[in-house]
């Protein structure tokens, strides 16, 4: 009778040990929701309330579709990840069943390799799915080695208690990372935006300097010559050096506008009806490769004073839905980036071709590519790549004539608008890896290239335009 009376006090004694244990559970993880300190606060009380040797609580990863843990108590803390359906875990996972093996050396579905090449013996091993609120899957928690004994009916119905108080305070600290995350996601974002503003203003104040000084000095001789009374000939050509400048600032003030307007398109969400309406107002069937070969004749034109080779390959049968004009704006902008980011001897390459249900429009420069860093800011609009002071020309077509992006915004604001898509990849020149670093603008006059070849395999960008194939 007293045997009796002693197992029973043990057994209630061990029951309110284990329901303080859920209690000291919430305690402790209420005080830090971070998720991997989560994890491991849980899987230490798993396994002391279960007085197992080993726990490891896998989480699901959907973009995976693996279970991964970063708390295997007792083997060093490394992260492990495995296929959603391998192994106990796996299939327990898989199933949504639990499993408890007295010996794992029995079943088939337990892996003997980790213990091989960990040292360790696996005996008794009990696995449990964790499931969320809504019944969906979040993972599994796996016990190994009861210390006395194997896992009993009891621990089962415990662990069941157990990892259904714990999938809450996982739920929650799943939520505060994502928030977490969503934080830093946008403080990356403004970090940038920041950054395209403070080039945008350092290239405006660039951009102004130079007319306004002019104005200034001009002004000062006009006050010289009106007191001396200088010949009319001079206050003439002053006045109309003034004009100039002023018509110059003008147009930074237009384009300035321009760049506000192209960016609050682009950030605005086209209807359905009206991006029917904007591609089918004026859109023609138009044969690319002749269409292009056609603007190429234009640009070779206005680059006749550089050294470029221009090349022009793809199908004749190559048709896509736009408006012309639309399509005279991209490809000019295209290449007149191309132009002046390629020095002369240098080549420019354009190129149609069909992949699967869309036609690929290509225009590579081997020039000297932009750097990681800018890719990110290429199509912000008023964004150069050049460091402002270092431009070596401000004429359209030459070499680093200093483009400000625009073109490319209003490109990506086109495509919202008429369904195609806009990318580049670009590679920089490997002897000039920063943007300070400066080409002379002539193969021939590079110290690093002996003929034009080694230039052309050292760097080069390439801008694509994805349209929907017709016909």
């Amino acid at each position: 009778m007293i045997g009796e009376c002693d197992m029973q006090e043990q057994t209630q004694n061990d029951s309110i040990r284990k329901l303080h244990s859920m209690l000291e559970l919430g305690r402790l993880i209420a005080l830090d929701l971070q998720l991997d300190e989560m994890l491991l606060k849980i899987a230490q009380k798993a396994c002391e309330v279960m007085e197992s040797n080993r726990c490891t609580l896998f989480l699901h990863d959907p973009k995976t579709d693996e279970l991964w843990s970063k708390v295997p108590l007792g083997m060093g803390g490394q992260e492990i990840r495995i296929p959603s359906g391998s192994g106990v875990a796996g299939h327990c996972f898989q199933t949504g069943k639990t499993i408890n093996l007295p010996d794992a050396y029995t079943d088939s579905r337990f892996n003997k390799e980790v213990d091989k090449r960990t040292g360790y013996r696996t005996r008794s091993l009990f696995c449990a799915p964790i499931f969320n609120r809504y019944g969906k899957r979040l993972g599994v928690i796996q016990l190994l080695n009861k210390k006395d004994g194997v896992f009993s009916k009891e621990d089962e119905t415990f662990i069941h208690i157990f990892i259904d108080h714990a999938s809450i305070f996982i739920e929650i600290a799943r939520l505060q990372q994502a928030q977490i995350d969503a934080l830093a996601q946008s403080r990356k974002e403004l970090e940038r935006l920041n950054r395209v503003k403070s080039k945008a203003l350092d290239h405006l104040s660039h951009e102004l300097k130079t007319p306004l000084a002019v104005i200034r000095g001009n002004i000062n001789l006009l006050k010289k010559m009106l007191a001396t009374e200088t010949s009319s000939t001079k206050g003439v050509t002053l006045f109309e050096t003034l004009e100039r400048n002023m018509n110059r600032i003008l147009a930074i003030q237009e384009e300035t506008d321009n760049i506000i307007r192209s960016s609050q398109e682009l950030g605005r969400a086209l209807f359905p009806d009206d991006m029917d309406r904007r591609r089918s107002a004026r859109a023609e069937y138009i044969p690319l490769v002749p269409f292009a070969g056609k603007i190429l004749e234009k640009a070779r034109e206005r680059a006749a004073h550089r050294d470029i080779r221009f090349h022009l390959e793809g199908s004749g049968d190559h048709r896509v839905l736009m408006d012309p004009r639309i399509l005279e704006n991209i490809l000019v902008g295209l290449l007149k980036n191309a132009v002046e980011n390629t020095p002369n001897e240098g080549m420019i390459r354009i190129l149609s071709e069909r992949k699967d249900d869309r036609i690929l429009l290509k225009v590579q420069d081997f020039g000297i590519g932009i750097t990681e860093e800018n890719q990110t800011f290429i199509f912000d609009g008023l964004f150069h790549t050049q460091e402002t002071g270092l431009y070596m020309s401000r004429k359209p077509y030459d070499f680093d004539a200093g483009g400000k992006g625009l073109d490319l915004l209003k490109m990506k604001v086109y495509g919202r608008g008429f369904g195609f898509d806009l990318s580049m990849e670009s590679r920089r020149c490997i002897h000039l890896p920063m943007d300070r670093d400066i080409c002379p603008g002539r193969i021939s006059a590079c110290p690093y290239c002996k003929k034009p070849e080694d230039c052309l395999s050292s760097g080069e960008t390439t801008f694509c335009v994805s349209f929907p194939a017709k016909g």
